[in-house]
């Protein structure tokens, strides 16, 4: 669900697990109280310098995690004390000729607090702060938060490869209808299509598996073990999911293999089919021309059309009874 306003450079909401939620300005984080049972989030969507620092100033936010936001697009994960963040890549709806697009989501979790750092409009978060639910979220801690928005952003994925199997069962119900060339120019688009997702999602690796880790957590909640434990389940689901989406364009490609071999046969049991009855039909002029004073010579127009009545007659019943018999 998109939102109808204008996404918000800077978006912050405190949650409380017995109170209704309370948007924040940039002025109220300094003087916001965070208690054990509140979760504050902002949002930020490719802010300035300005708002940048005074947030990570109000926060005390860790400067690793600032240099985080502008050093590149690749997921991984980092720590420090009691603040965790990572880096990942959200698919977004295609642009252009793009078959799919990501935007850069960077989370960063700290007691009770939890950052989102975007440079284009990503779909669940715009969804998030429409959001009524609020009492629980804010149950929740600044793990199972980022938890939640990384099962939202691996949600993406699944979506993803939906549409792509639904663009796969497309062209092989069309397939045999399409002209080769067109076929040809689908199935490279798919290819490409299942690589860019690979790509996109098969770095993910490290940052779900280190999350999942016992060890990296700065707490040592239960809760959110299970939670993070859940979610690099689900990152392997998706993994083998657009393993198997490379699989269909195998599949598809066989079967594209399958109707050119078709149609090649056909074509060539219909050439074999012309070759026999001209074949046939030299043989029989062949023989009209031996010099022999025979009297079906002496017939003039009248043999020369019978003779071309009976070739195209035999032409004529040859190709009905070859296609009787699908000879062709």
């Amino acid at each position: 669900m998109e939102s109808s306003r204008a996404a918000p450079e800077f978006f912050a909401r405190l949650f409380r697990s017995n109170a209704q939620p309370r948007e924040l300005s940039l002025g109220d984080v300094a003087g916001c109280v965070v208690t054990q049972n509140d979760l504050l989030w902002v949002d930020l969507l490719a802010p300035n310098v300005q708002t940048l620092d005074e947030l990570w100033r109000s926060c005390k936010l860790p400067e690793l995690a600032r240099l985080l936001l502008e050093s590149g697009s690749r997921p991984l994960v980092e720590r420090e004390g009691k603040h965790f963040w990572a880096r990942t890549v959200t698919v977004t709806p295609a642009q252009g000729d793009e078959l799919v697009s990501g935007a850069v989501l960077v989370c960063v979790a700290g007691a009770n607090q939890v950052i989102t750092y975007h440079t284009e409009e990503i779909e669940f978060l715009a969804a998030l702060r429409e959001s009524a639910n609020g009492a629980v979220i804010g149950g929740l801690s600044s793990e199972s938060f980022v938890a939640t928005l990384l099962d939202h952003q691996l949600s993406g994925y699944f979506q993803a490869v939906n549409d792509f199997e639904c663009a796969v069962e497309h062209l092989e119900s069309e397939m045999s209808t399409n002209d080769i060339e067109a076929n040809i120019v689908e199935l490279q688009r798919l290819r490409r299509w299942a690589s860019r997702l690979r790509r996109m999602l098969a770095p993910h690796r490290s940052v779900f598996g280190a999350l999942s880790r016992p060890d990296f957590r700065p707490s040592e909640s239960r809760e959110a073990e299970r939670h993070f434990g859940a979610l690099d389940t689900r990152f392997e689901r998706a993994m083998d999911m657009i393993e198997n989406a490379r699989e269909l364009v195998i599949g598809s490609f066989e079967l594209f293999s399958g109707q050119v071999a078709l149609r090649t046969n056909g074509a060539m049991r219909v050439l074999t089919f012309v070759t026999v009855i001209a074949g046939v039909l030299a043989t029989f002029v062949g023989a009209l021309g031996m010099n022999f004073e025979a009297s079906l010579f002496q017939t003039r127009d009248a043999g020369f059309w019978s003779i071309v009545g009976g070739l195209l007659f035999f032409s004529g019943a040859m190709t009905w009874l070859g296609w009787r018999r699908r000879w062709f």
